[in-house]
């Protein structure tokens, strides 16, 4: 069971490891304004395997059946995006099993690897985790870390994805087996990793280069990191701290690069999207704004 293009490699690595009975995702939604509806990432990987797909619009009863006359010993959970009732979670002789983006019990919840940015984390991973009625509260068979560094929130998803996928495979081992060991999770030390807000990500000139360069990096398309330069406002795609100083909340232009000011340092605009435009190096944008020294920069909503 998983849905965007982060359960894939589990997935696949599943198909060519086990017999996977049935894919359960999420049911084809519109991907932009005004588009037709696009299967999931999971759906299109599993056609390309030649597995069966159900796409239920809910878990209820109906679900349910679906699921047992499939007979899992198992249910893998990758980034399905819905809660599993109880009535799901005791199908499977197993149980079920879910791969989540985190070092468990931090980071529970919907965006564990956009909050381990934000947070300022130097580390994250995945946990393979014993699937209970609470969100992301059952026992791990087995947890993988993995440094955050400078990452942007895609890159990251990608090596845990990946990381994910191994360490599922290597606990069903352990399960198969009869080895396996679950280890409960400290309550007392849980995190919760909620959905990433506009708010979160806008971009502040009172903020620090560095609480700006992690919200450009957590950003995401649905979230994206914003600023309002002049009369025109511009979604940061990539950026890199620089040293400079200058007033926070205004711009500069350094060998055509532009330049936001902030509380301790600048930020360079590698790739931008301006409002209605698709993503250009901030460079060319900087050209065709054409701006002048008297320039400044704020948010572009009030917080």
């Amino acid at each position: 069971m998983g849905t965007p293009s982060f359960a894939v490699p589990s997935l696949e690595t599943l198909a060519a490891e086990h017999d996977v009975v049935l894919v359960v995702t999420q049911p084809d939604r519109p991907s932009g304004r005004g588009t037709a509806p696009s299967p999931p990432a999971v759906k299109i990987a599993a056609a390309r395997h030649g597995l069966s797909v159900s796409q239920p619009q809910r878990l209820d009863h109906h679900a349910r059946t679906v699921i047992a006359a499939a007979h899992p010993d198992i249910v893998c959970v990758v980034a399905f995006g819905m809660l599993l009732p109880a009535e799901i979670l005791a199908v499977p002789r197993y149980g079920c099993v879910n791969v989540h983006a985190s070092l468990l019990p931090l980071h529970r919840g919907a965006a564990p690897v956009q909050r381990a940015i934000l947070d300022g984390d130097t580390e994250t991973g995945v946990s393979i985790m014993h699937m209970e009625e609470g969100l992301d509260t059952g026992p791990y068979a087995l947890q993988v870390r993995v440094p955050v560094g400078d990452r942007y929130a895609t890159e990251l998803e990608d090596v845990l994805a990946r990381a994910g996928a191994d360490a599922l495979i290597e606990v069903l081992a352990l399960i198969e087996a009869g080895d396996v060991v679950w280890t409960a999770q400290d309550d007392g030390a849980a995190t919760y990793a909620a959905k990433i807000t506009k708010d979160d990500v806008a971009l502040l000139p009172e903020a620090s280069t560095e609480e700006a360069f992690r919200r450009v990096r957590a950003a995401t398309h649905r979230a994206p990191a914003r600023a309002c330069v002049g009369d025109r406002e511009l979604t940061v795609v990539r950026a890199r701290p620089v040293a400079e100083r200058s007033e926070p909340g205004t711009v500069c232009v350094r060998e055509g690069w532009p330049v936001l000011a902030l509380a301790d340092g600048s930020l360079l605009l590698e790739v931008v999207r301006p409002a209605g435009r698709g993503d250009m190096s901030g460079a060319d944008w900087a050209r065709g704004a054409r701006l002048t020294d008297d320039v400044c920069w704020r948010c572009t909503r009030p917080l």
